[in-house]
């Protein structure tokens, strides 16, 4: 294939797809112990996942590597949630040096990164990073970035949130307007949503221009085809999910997409139309829950489909990369450190999340209706990253094909 899409607001880019095996490569990259100046070794296949480094514990000094930061003065971070503001000036203020802070779609890092690696004119000096797909098949394959791991924090991040390093869960929750709809979610089952009922009133992101999205169907795909079949059962009794597709999740993808559903470019868009002051149209959107901290502000009405089964949404992962060439590459490993403690972590968790270390405390924030995030919210499994890196196109060409 000549060229891919990969959530860059529908931008084409030259592919980049390497061989499978590379794309399931072990970036075992030695990063010397903090402070350092270099990361990144040769990649080896075998594993599902790359390894994250971690220096030895003996060997760690954060007064060091706080001292190493300083002297190199200055970071610049990128992130797909304006989110990373907030963290920037904490650790500017924490630590006295200056962080920059900047918000970008996942698929623009992804290229600017890259871009930059090959020139060998790096400027993002890491990113928290939405898109593992492209993470584990891509950035870290190609050492274009590499996850590092601080010592005296390792023992809190559990083993699945290490390859790549998960340092944040957000959720992408369905939602409907209780003022529509005030004895509750008027749909209490995922197919119902690609039934005649709902042509047409089911808004969510272009998935072609979301890779979570994307990436959710992949992972449904992968490791909830029973479920999905069960969910079926339940919502038409007696009568057996008869499908052309290879699972049961292609099958709901593809009805989805041809219910006429309500694209847009941003989930602003998706809110204002399921929630907005003077909305009439019964509509159930999918939204990430940071919109819910536009609720108050703009006076909408809006909750958690929480009768919904088998979910009411999904967690999606946020993880942290070191860009390898980056020039101030142990300030990067402080903000790694900052980015898994609560101190840190707090500013990207205004609306709610997960942290991906077990030491820091979940967000206080929930969406009315969630109650319980890793009960009610489908959670990726990082065992299927590299596959869902090569099921991309194959899941966009399915959706863009049943869309059309």
């Amino acid at each position: 294939m000549s060229s891919s899409t990969r959530g860059t607001g529908g931008a084409q880019r030259p592919a980049r797809r390497i061989a499978l095996t590379a794309a399931i490569a072990v970036l075992a990259g030695a990063a010397a112990c903090a402070p350092s100046s270099q990361t990144g070794d040769d990649a080896a296949p075998g594993s599902a996942a790359p390894s994250a480094v971690i220096d030895p514990a003996a060997d760690f000094d954060l007064d060091a590597l706080v001292a190493a930061a300083k002297k190199e003065g200055s970071i610049t971070v990128y992130d797909s949630s304006g989110d990373i503001t907030k963290v920037a000036t904490a650790f500017t203020a924490k630590y006295g040096i200056k962080a920059t802070g900047v918000k970008n779609k996942v698929g623009d890092t992804l290229e600017k990164m890259t871009r930059e690696a090959q020139a060998d004119n790096v400027t993002i000096d890491m990113t928290l990073y939405e898109d593992g797909p492209s993470l584990v098949g891509e950035l870290l394959p190609q050492k274009v970035v590499h996850t590092w791991i601080p010592a005296d924090l390792a023992d809190g991040v559990p083993e699945a949130n290490r390859s790549p390093l998960l340092v944040l869960q957000k959720a992408n929750v369905w939602v409907y307007n209780p003022k529509l709809f005030p004895k509750g979610c008027p749909v209490d089952n995922v197919w119902d949503l690609v039934g005649p009922e709902w042509k047409g009133k089911v808004a969510l992101q272009d998935p072609l221009g979301k890779p979570n999205i994307i990436e959710w169907f992949n992972q449904l795909s992968n490791g909830a085809d029973q479920a999905l079949r069960d969910a079926h059962e339940a919502a038409h009794p007696g009568q057996e999910l008869k499908t052309t597709q290879k699972t049961a999740a292609e099958e709901w993808v593809v009805q989805l997409a041809k219910n006429s559903p309500v694209l847009t470019s941003a989930d602003d868009d998706v809110a204002a139309a399921v929630a907005s002051p003077n909305q009439k149209q019964p509509r159930i959107g999918l939204v990430s829950n940071a919109k819910f901290r536009d609720v108050e502000e703009k006076n909408y009405s809006m909750r958690v489909c929480d009768t919904l089964k088998p979910w009411s949404g999904y967690l999606y992962p946020k993880y942290s990369a070191i860009a390898t060439k980056s020039k101030h590459p142990n300030a990067a490993k402080l903000f790694t450190h900052f980015v898994l403690t609560e101190e840190g972590i707090s500013h990207e968790m205004g609306a709610g999340g997960i942290p991906g270390s077990t030491a820091v405390k979940q967000g206080s924030f929930s969406p009315p209706g969630l109650t319980d995030w890793k009960k009610e919210l489908f959670t990726f499994d990082p065992k299927y990253l590299a596959k869902d890196f090569a099921d991309t196109e194959a899941m966009q060409d399915l959706w863009r094909i049943s869309h059309s």
